[in-house]
C-alpha cells in the first residue's frame, strides 16, 4: 500500500508538470517569433514522450505484479529466503547459485510465462537488471497470448 501511494504522489507531481510544460508550451507556439514556436514545438515533445514512458512503465508493473500474483496463488513464486548482507542487498554467490534451476527451467520451457518471469526474479537477485527487465518483458508477452491474461481482469 505505501508503494502505491508513493507512485500515486509521483503521478500527481507529473501530472502537474505536464500541466505546466503543456501550458508553456502552447504559449511559444502562439508567440509571434518562428524561433519561439520553434522551441515550443520541441518543448512539447518532452511531456509527450514522458506520457509514453510513463505509460509503458506502469503497465510493464501492473502486469509483472498480476504475473507474481497468479504465481503466488498456485505456490509457484520463488521464495525471498536467499542470504543477505548486513545492508540487505542479497549475497551475490548464492542468488548465481540460486540462478542456475531457474535458468534451466526456462530453457526446458521457453514458451512458458511462468518459467521465464521465475527467471527475471533470478536475473534480479542476481543484480543483472538488464536481463531482468528484458526476460520480463518477454514473459509479459506470453502472459498477455495466454489464456491466463485473458482470465484476468484487463492485460
Amino acid at each position: 500500500m505505501k508503494t502505491k501511494l508513493w507512485v500515486g504522489g509521483i503521478l500527481l507531481l507529473f501530472a502537474l508538470y505536464l500541466y505546466a510544460s503543456f501550458a508553456s508550451s502552447v504559449a511559444l507556439i502562439r508567440a509571434p517569433e518562428p524561433l519561439a514556436k520553434g522551441i515550443g514545438v520541441a518543448a512539447l515533445l518532452i511531456p509527450i514522450l514522458g506520457v509514453w514512458i510513463l505509460i509503458r512503465e506502469v503497465l510493464f508493473g501492473s502486469r509483472s505484479q498480476r504475473m507474481a500474483g497468479i504465481l503466488a496463488s498456485e505456490g509457484l513464486l520463488p521464495e525471498d529466503n536467499l542470504p543477505r548482507t548486513p545492508s540487505g542487498r542479497i549475497v551475490k554467490s548464492a542468488a548465481d547459485e540460486d540462478f542456475v534451476q531457474y535458468q534451466q527451467e526456462a530453457t526446458a520451457h521457453p514458451e512458458s510465462w511462468r518459467s521465464l518471469h521465475r527467471l527475471a526474479l533470478a536475473y534480479d537477485a542476481s543484480g543483472d537488471r538488464r536481463r531482468a527487465r528484458e526476460t520480463m518483458r518477454r514473459a509479459i508477452g506470453l502472459f498477455r497470448a495466454s489464456g491466463d491474461a485473458r482470465a484476468t481482469t484487463g492485460s
